[in-house]
């Protein structure tokens, strides 16, 4: 029964270490299967969770903090659609010119207004998105491996969290059972034809990156009010990065990216739960080997074992309308 609570316990860490990777993911997914390639989720993550951070402390309010980090997130899309979709620019280097800005932008500003190093202060508890109990979870608690799990893995989470797997099934159904679902993907794989049909390219794309803002917008609120209580310079980590492997892994598909990602949180939890811990015959390992298996992961699956991850066809190249 140790080894299961042990197991209950990991799987309950790789659930609220996958939220930020799937809100991630999923807002990934719009954008590129509208054909543009979004390296710079990564930076939406960072400045949305600075802009939540800083709105839940200033208010006390989370749900403020969330709407100010769907806000900024929304804004550094725009400039990413402006750079590549208007301007025809790169999109790869669009892309890491916002996570460069995102990365300095908030840590000048962190520190001009908190004098933290770039650490915003301590968001009150009530600015921030604490746990859920379900009902019945005493009464469920004793059951036989269901009480375990419903009390420590399905119970217990914010609502950010719950929101994330709501976005899974809602995303297929905007993806493959709407008209803008079918025009995404059309335009993803076939800009001229859409172009033809007399729908908008550019304001396609456009509504596009604003879903992946939107979306991006919750994986920082959660970073900085839901899974912790204050903005950390590069509380990212590098998660956006992840994210878009989970993405490729998955082949741009709203229900394997669940997965995918739970699967990188899971090494994540593992990670953590292996600190400090010997293994036999072989003794205490460097955390540093077990930190480092999600970053492992990601090359081996980007360097081709999933067999071929097929982009869109259109995906990194700017739409130039045929005269």
């Amino acid at each position: 029964m140790e080894y299961f609570d042990t197991f209950v316990s990991i799987l309950g860490s790789a659930i609220r270490l996958s939220i930020p990777l799937l809100f991630t993911a999923l807002a990934g997914l719009f954008s590129e299967r509208a054909g543009i390639f979004d390296i710079g989720l990564e930076g939406k993550m960072l400045a949305s969770a600075f802009a939540a951070a800083c709105v839940a402390y200033w208010t006390g309010n989370a749900w403020a903090g969330l709407g100010a980090g769907i806000l900024v997130a929304i804004i550094f899309s725009l400039l990413h659609g402006f750079a590549s979709i208007t301007n025809r620019g790169n999109q790869i280097v669009s892309g890491v010119a916002l996570n460069f800005i995102a990365a300095g932008l908030t840590i000048v500003l962190g520190t001009a207004w908190f004098n933290q190093g770039g650490r915003t202060g301590q968001v009150p508890p009530e600015g921030r998105f604490s746990g859920i109990v379900l009902p019945g979870v005493e009464m469920m608690r004793d059951v036989p491996i269901i009480g375990p799990l419903y009390a420590n893995v399905i119970s217990g989470n914010n609502i950010l969290t719950y929101i994330a797997f709501l976005m899974v099934p809602l995303s297929w159904w905007v993806l493959y059972r709407t008209r803008f679902g079918l025009r995404l993907r059309a335009v993803g794989e076939n800009p001229g034809a859409v172009d033809t049909a007399g729908i908008s390219v550019v304001w396609l794309r456009y509504r596009a990156l604003i879903v992946t803002g939107f979306l991006a917008g919750f994986a920082g609120t959660y970073l900085s009010i839901a899974q912790s209580a204050a903005f950390i310079n590069n509380m990212s980590a590098g998660k956006g990065y992840i994210a878009l492997a989970a993405l490729i892994f998955a082949k741009w598909k709203p229900v394997p990216v669940m997965f995918a990602c739970l699967l990188f949180g899971f090494l994540d939890a593992f990670a953590n739960f292996m600190q400090g811990k010997s293994l036999p015959m072989i003794g205490e390992v460097p955390v540093q080997i077990f930190q480092a298996l999600p970053y492992i992961l990601t090359c081996v699956l980007l360097a081709g074992v999933i067999g071929v991850a097929r982009p869109p066809k259109a995906g990194g190249v700017p739409y130039t309308k045929e005269r």
